[in-house]
């Protein structure tokens, strides 16, 4: 029973600290055992409603508490929840439906609006969750446990539909054991928004549950909610993107907010820039930052401080415990200080791609996900990841890293944000550099050029753009999701 996601999360710590509050939304606290007995209660109305183990369950959900109380619900009756996002388009939301064979849909007031526009385009059943709200708070048998599928999510499917990845019971545990490597002092408090769809469920709403951090959950948790929350919540840890702190500090909006409550600062999912870096620890000195490096398919792989000097700054840190990552050629051979693939083991890794047995054989070799990044290993076993294979720029001969460009315009004075893309041209690519200005600066191409002519000549900008603000992906937290640099390309890559 404690291989049982729902059980280890809820009912193990109800009867571990009953009266400890497990979630707080909307300025109401929910103890373990009062969230237990909800989700018993949507556990036992959703079997009512023909829900049953390894039935899928396309869930819709916008709400983060209900979010939280449903996938639980699921995970207990050993439904394969079918996490969807709730930024995709209609046609793709249509599309992963029918092909994930799932019979019903699960939705909530947030979501009504899509289910409305799409209900006559899917060929199941479409369930409000005011429907499976209940009365009965008796545990529902346990219908699932360790190798049995817990759950679907999905990558960001940059190409074609967003690949299902299977995670089971088993896996979701060990993503979710985080707390083995980060400090979580009484009184702890993880602030988050509903960004907890899909993995963000198991990779930042299960480790507090797990780990007996006070959940807040927020509706809007981008800047502006953020310096709401965190003082009257008195938040102690965060995970966000690095883009975050860089829309943040970018004004002065933040000065007068008190955020001394934040101990610890995780940092990930895109790379961390060393002059962001410095001016995180500036304006929040008492906080520990940490640098963390996964994909959908093996989330936080690798775990470093970033403040202590315990690592290069910007590297992403050793493999978690009871993990595993190297970095290899192109014949699998192990490198040190060289440039290679990225290849990363553990129990907390995907089970595979459901349905695409062929996507499975190239991800997942003799025990290693292999996903497509770069990076470099030094010899103590510190991985510095550079980026998507994809995105290497190669130009007169050499191979360049966009995060090295970036690195050098992030430490311009009065530079926000930047990104930087190769667009193709006759067999080589030029590089484009995209910047956005700190709120009340003033920047120019030339001077940014200027700028980078301490790098090699291969990473020299062929264009250089001033723009208001970077394309970013919608991750729901009212924030800015991981800089788009295939929009990049496409909104500015044509100048050239």
């Amino acid at each position: 029973m404690y291989a049982n996601l729902g059980f280890a999360l809820l009912t193990a710590q109800a009867r571990r600290a009953p009266d400890a509050v497990a979630v707080t939304h909307q300025g109401h606290g929910y103890t373990y055992d009062e969230l237990d007995r909800r989700v018993n209660r949507r556990a036992n109305a959703l079997a009512a409603a023909g829900i049953a183990k390894s039935t899928r369950v396309a869930s819709l959900l916008g709400d983060p508490l209900a979010i939280t109380e449903l996938y639980l619900a699921q995970a207990k009756l050993g439904a394969v929840l079918v996490a969807l996002n709730p930024y995709w388009t209609d046609d793709v939301l249509v599309a992963v439906v029918e092909s994930s064979g799932s019979p019903v849909v699960l939705y909530d007031a947030v979501s009504a609006p899509v289910i409305e526009r799409i209900r006559g385009r899917l060929a199941c059943t479409l369930l409000n969750i005011a429907d499976v709200e209940g009365t009965d708070d008796t545990p529902p048998p346990l219908g699932a446990s360790g190798d049995d599928v817990f759950a679907l999510f999905f990558t960001s499917g940059t190409t074609g539909l967003p690949k299902p990845v299977t995670y089971t019971h088993a896996i979701a545990l060990a993503a979710a054991n985080l707390w083995t490597d980060v400090p979580r002092p009484p009184g702890s408090a993880f602030g988050t928004g509903p960004i907890i769809w899909g993995v963000g469920f198991v990779a930042i709403a299960c480790p507090a549950l797990l780990g007996g951090v006070r959940l807040v959950l927020e509706s809007d948790f981008g800047p502006a909610g953020f310096l709401a929350a965190v003082p009257r919540e008195r938040i102690t840890h965060v995970s966000v993107i690095p883009s975050f702190f860089a829309q943040l500090l970018s004004s002065d909006e933040h000065e007068s907010v008190d955020l001394d409550s934040i101990r610890i600062i995780m940092l990930g999912a895109e790379p961390l820039p060393r002059p962001l870096l410095e001016r995180i620890r500036t304006r929040l000195p008492n906080a520990l930052v940490y640098s963390y490096y996964g994909q959908t398919e093996a989330p936080y792989s690798c775990w470093a401080r970033q403040d202590d000097g315990s690592v290069p700054l910007s590297s992403s840190g050793r493999a978690r415990t009871l993990g595993a990552a190297r970095v290899v050629d192109a014949e699998g051979r192990r490198l040190v200080g060289e440039i290679g693939e990225i290849q990363l083991s553990g129990p907390h890794v995907m089970a595979g791609y459901d349905g695409l047995p062929e996507a499975t054989a190239a991800a997942l070799r003799d025990g290693w996900f292999i996903g497509g990044d770069v990076g470099v290993m030094d010899e103590t076993g510190v991985l510095t990841v550079l980026g998507r294979r994809e995105d290497a720029i190669r130009k007169k001969g050499a191979l360049t890293l966009p995060s090295t460009i970036e690195d050098a315009v992030l430490a311009m004075p009065g530079v926000a944000e930047a990104g930087v893309v190769g667009v193709p041209e006759h067999g080589e690519q030029r590089v484009l550099v995209a910047v956005v200005p700190r709120q009340g600066v003033e920047l120019t191409p030339e001077a940014v050029s200027e700028h980078l002519t301490s790098l090699p000549p291969a990473a020299w900008p062929d264009l250089v753009v001033i723009a208001d603000e970077l394309p970013h992906a919608n991750d729901a937290s009212g924030g800015r999701g991981k800089l788009l640099r295939r929009e990049i390309r496409a909104r500015w890559g044509g100048s050239l």
